[in-house]
């Protein structure tokens, strides 16, 4: 029986890797914004009041239940809102990744955490198909208004998966999308909706276990990766 379990494990990860690797961009240029941001001016934008996961961060930080000790990677970091916040609730003996593709995002959260005392955090440089981080050098994955800037979604999906450790979780918070009721600008900007980011994520080897209703504008998903 243990044979077999380990069989199908392995199965599903060569056909996981299979697909990534013959994965087409699903949205080519949708990171064009971010080959030389401002670190800034987007600061700017993303912490402000009116932006709900700004808003709403202490609520996101305790429904994510990060614990001191932790190594949280938080991906498609942007200008650190949620690695600072990450970085508190780990304390020194935890890590944080803050993961991004724009090396100015990094470069602005280094010299804020340089200005504040902030020593246990550490910035990655990512491509458009891999979080680049170590085998199982994680328990959780953060990825927050980002999903939807994936352009190859199942390759970086798997660099995700191969990350977590034996009971990792990925939490994916990203705008609801629904004619009628979102945003124009969420409608031509955000790629798919709720059921097709679940269903991409599960093509990935992750099985869902939670969707909280914790957010109005945005969805909370919580996963773990299938047989690891």
């Amino acid at each position: 029986m243990r044979n077999l379990v380990i069989g199908l494990m392995l199965s599903l990860a060569a056909v996981t890797a299979a697909r990534a690797l013959d994965e087409q961009s699903v949205r080519p240029g949708v990171n064009r914004n971010y080959e030389n941001p401002d670190f800034e001016a987007w600061a700017a934008r993303f912490e402000q009041p009116q932006r709900e996961l700004y808003a709403r961060r202490a609520d996101v930080l305790a429904a994510s239940r990060v614990r001191p000790g932790m190594a949280v990677a938080d991906i498609g970091a942007g200008t650190g809102l949620y690695t600072r916040e990450f970085a508190a609730a780990v304390g020194p003996s935890g890590t944080v990744y803050a993961v991004d593709i724009a090396r100015s995002f990094l470069d602005g959260i280094e010299r804020l955490n340089r200005e504040r005392g902030i020593t246990n955090v550490r910035t990655v440089l990512n491509n458009p198909r891999s979080v680049e981080l170590p085998e199982q050098s994680i328990d959780l994955a953060f990825v927050a208004a980002t999903y939807h800037h994936f352009e190859y979604p199942q390759s970086t999906l798997a660099s995700i998966r191969q990350a977590l450790r034996p009971r990792g979780q990925l939490i994916v918070i990203d705008f609801r999308k629904a004619p009628g009721v979102s945003s124009p600008w969420v409608m031509q900007h955000v790629r798919g909706d709720q059921r097709q980011t679940v269903a991409e994520i599960e093509a990935a080897g992750f099985e869902l276990v939670e969707d909280l209703l914790l957010l109005r504008e945005n969805f909370f998903l919580r996963f773990r990766p299938r047989g690891k």
